[in-house]
Formats: structure tokens, C-alpha cells, sequence
């Protein structure tokens, strides 16, 4: 039932994505700041982390689960060091997944080969 939940809850982030480029003059650079904005709100808000408990890897992995997590870094960094918090605490706190994003794709740069658009 798990993965279930979390196939409803991140193909109901996807979809919500898929219409915003089909029907808007919105970029995915645009929703992609977007999707981070509305999770920090969502979790300012005490919405997020019950969608986050209900739909698990569904709301974590996504966009919106990035900007979820720095949200509750930043209160907890906000909590322990004060108004410094602030500045550091969403960095901390997404600093594993930023670190093993840019190593993955260094790897994934030296095994392939680029090639020219055509």
C-alpha cells in the first residue's frame, strides 16, 4: 500500500507539472522555482509534512519535497543558533542530496560521451 500511496501522491505532482507546461506559457525553469516555493509555504503552513507522512517518496522526492526540506531546516537551525539559522539551516539540512547529486553526475559525465545536438 506504501508504494501506492506514493505513486498516487508524486504522479499527482507530475501531472499538476505536465498541465502547467501544457496549458501555461509557464518554463520549467519557472515551475521548478515554483514547485521548491510551494513546498516551503506548504511546510511554513503545517500542510506539507501530513502529505509528506501519507504519500512518503511521492512528496519527498520531488521539487516540492526539496523545498519542504529546507523549510524544516531552517526551523530547526533557526531554533538551535538564532537568526544565523536562518541562512545556514537549509543548506545544512539539503547538503547530503546536493553532495550526492553533483558526485552522481560527475560519474555519469565521465562515463559518457557528450554529443552535439542535431
Amino acid at each position: 500500500m506504501e508504494y501506492l500511496k506514493a505513486f498516487l501522491c508524486g504522479g499527482l505532482l507530475c501531472v499538476i507539472g505536465q498541465i502547467l507546461i501544457d496549458k501555461t506559457a509557464l518554463t520549467p525553469a519557472k515551475i521548478l522555482v515554483c514547485y521548491v516555493t510551494s513546498g516551503v509555504i506548504l511546510s511554513a503552513l503545517g500542510i506539507y509534512q501530513p502529505l509528506a507522512d501519507w504519500g512518503g517518496a511521492g512528496a519527498t522526492v520531488p521539487l516540492t519535497g526539496f523545498g519542504h526540506l529546507l523549510a524544516k531546516g531552517v526551523k530547526k537551525a533557526v531554533a538551535e543558533q538564532g537568526v544565523l539559522g536562518a541562512l545556514t539551516g537549509g543548506v545544512t539540512a539539503a547538503a547530503g542530496g546536493i553532495t550526492a547529486a553533483i558526485f552522481f553526475g560527475f560519474l555519469v559525465a565521465l562515463v559518457c560521451k557528450p554529443k552535439p545536438k542535431s
